[in-house]
């Protein structure tokens, strides 16, 4: 640039332009261009760039780009593929370096181009995101939800073990009750949970659940183009956001509702940034959102998938590829079947059955000891090999209260000590350890001593037993030793 100045500045006084080049050394062409320019205007290609040896393949070359269009995009050409099917195919003689170039145009050429948008307040978008956490010592894949109101950039993250149909409802409920507002539209995608199918006109045929979940909240849905998640930036964004902020480094929390507690928490002191273009505060900006949005209902949506199912001969229900125990008394009976994020619950007619932890393993089988206790009662030869007990964590008093009412009753002590493990149907685990250890330290072992003292142990009162009914062990009477008793040792009888 200082050359430049300096050439147009000899020239402007008077210093002719084949003089200004043999003066400072440069061509006659360069100081022509000096004095037609103010400043350099750079190299400027006057024609397309000449491939002598590709232009016969280009068109070849397109026709398999254009197939890559239907085909998945990890089974698309490279340009190492391209090179070796036209050396093979065709006879190309060029290199490596003119197909690389020529894909490397042809593709920035063809890039979509977007419009800059513009969010009014009151809208929302939706999406789910997966990370790596460990949840109670084990490492394990999240899928975590994200909502994100455009205008304010407010947003909410919530983790759960599984993308299901009522992960995403339950998801949409917790983002309603953290704003105390519904959004007037949400956008997402056309995800298999929601959507159920995509008619020829582009209608959507929503999922049963998330029909009546829209029925509840009445807002207005929005989905993207199939396969195009940029339709939804701001969500798309929120989901690598809370991936680096929230998540790095992994996660490491004791049960999913502390590290749903602890992603509410940032989700809550992000309200606090003003991003980067904006003079306002997400909190500030939030509250035209709030104005905008819709007052939730009275109740909240009961987020579960219903189904029903008939129970097997095993006394198990068979939801989601895994199998739940009921009691037994309800063996064949129609039932139905309500899925939550963390349970499982089955119903007969109007009356509650069972509930489970929800089990998102496949093929597994999710027992309740207590369900299966009166069958064991009737067939006691069983009760070693009931496969719902033999993972039955019980304290190790019940181990002991078995071994001594089988000592003392034999068969008869297995079936009362089964009896016994019934009285969990009416009373809670500590009751019942409570009262089976007083049963031990009295000697009170049998069903008709343990019931009475769990009675009492529940009413607080002290237990009236008539101990000489209820031996502990046979009862041994041991005399004092005194020194005379040894002098019989020495008698000459024993010589």
């Amino acid at each position: 640039m200082d050359m430049y100045r300096k050439v147009r500045l000899a020239c402007a006084e008077g210093m002719s332009q084949r003089e200004a080049a043999r003066h400072f050394n440069i061509s006659r062409d360069s100081v022509a261009k000096m004095m037609v320019f103010s400043v350099p205007p750079g190299y400027r290609r006057k024609a397309a760039v000449k491939r002598p040896k590709l232009g016969a393949f280009t068109g070849i070359i397109d026709g398999w780009l254009e197939v890559d269009r239907e085909v998945h995009r990890k089974q698309h050409h490279t340009a190492k593929r391209v090179f070796e099917r036209l050396k093979a195919e065709h006879g190309f003689t060029g290199g490596y370096t003119i197909v690389k170039d020529y894909m490397r145009e042809r593709e920035r050429h063809g890039r979509e181009m977007f419009v800059p948008l513009a969010h009014p307040p009151g809208h929302a978008q939706a999406d789910f995101g997966e990370a790596t956490v460990i949840i109670g010592g084990v490492e394990q894949k999240a899928h975590f939800f994200v909502m994100d109101l455009p205008h304010s950039d407010a947003c909410y993250v919530r983790a759960y073990p599984a993308a299901t149909a009522e992960a995403w409802v339950d998801g949409y409920v917790h983002a309603f009750a953290f704003f105390g507002k519904v959004p007037a539209s949400i956008l997402y995608d056309n995800d298999r949970c929601l959507v159920a199918k995509i008619l020829p006109d582009g209608t959507r045929q929503r999922a049963t659940l998330f029909s009546g979940f829209l029925s509840h909240y009445l807002f207005r849905d929005r989905y993207g183009r199939p396969g195009k998640g940029n339709d939804k930036g701001n969500a798309e964004g929120l989901v690598g956001l809370s991936r680096r902020n929230f998540m790095v480094p992994i996660p490491r929390f004791a049960t999913w509702e502390a590290f749903n507690a602890y992603l509410e928490d940032q989700c809550r002191k992000r309200q606090a940034d003003v991003l980067r273009g904006q003079s306002e505060t997400i909190a500030e900006r939030l509250a035209r959102d709030m104005t905008a949005m819709v007052d939730l209902p009275a109740a909240p949506f009961d987020a579960c998938d219903q189904t029903t199912g008939r129970v097997s001969s095993q006394s198990l229900v068979r939801y989601k590829t895994n199998d739940y125990s009921v009691p037994v008394a309800y063996g064949h009976r129609d039932v139905w079947v309500r899925g939550y994020v963390g349970a499982v619950v089955i119903g007969c007619g109007s009356e509650v059955i069972a509930k489970h932890p929800r089990c998102y393993d496949r093929e597994d089988m999710v027992f309740d000891p207590i369900h299966y206790l009166p069958l064991i009662e009737r067939k006691i030869n069983a009760l070693d090999q009931a496969a719902p007990l033999a993972e039955w964590d019980l304290p190790p008093e019940f181990a002991t209260l078995r071994r001594l009412m089988e000592a003392r009753m034999l068969k008869t002590g297995r079936r009362e000590y089964v009896q016994v493990l019934r009285l969990l149907e009416n009373f809670g685990i500590d009751d019942l350890h409570a009262a089976v250890k007083k049963a031990l330290q009295l000697g009170a072992v049998g069903f008709d001593a343990v019931k009475h003292l769990v009675l009492c142990q529940v009413e607080k009162r002290p237990p009236k037993l008539d101990l000489d009914v209820y031996p502990y062990l046979p009862r041994a009477e041991v005399g004092t030793t005194s020194a005379a008793a040894y002098m019989c040792l020495m008698s000459g009888d024993l010589a």
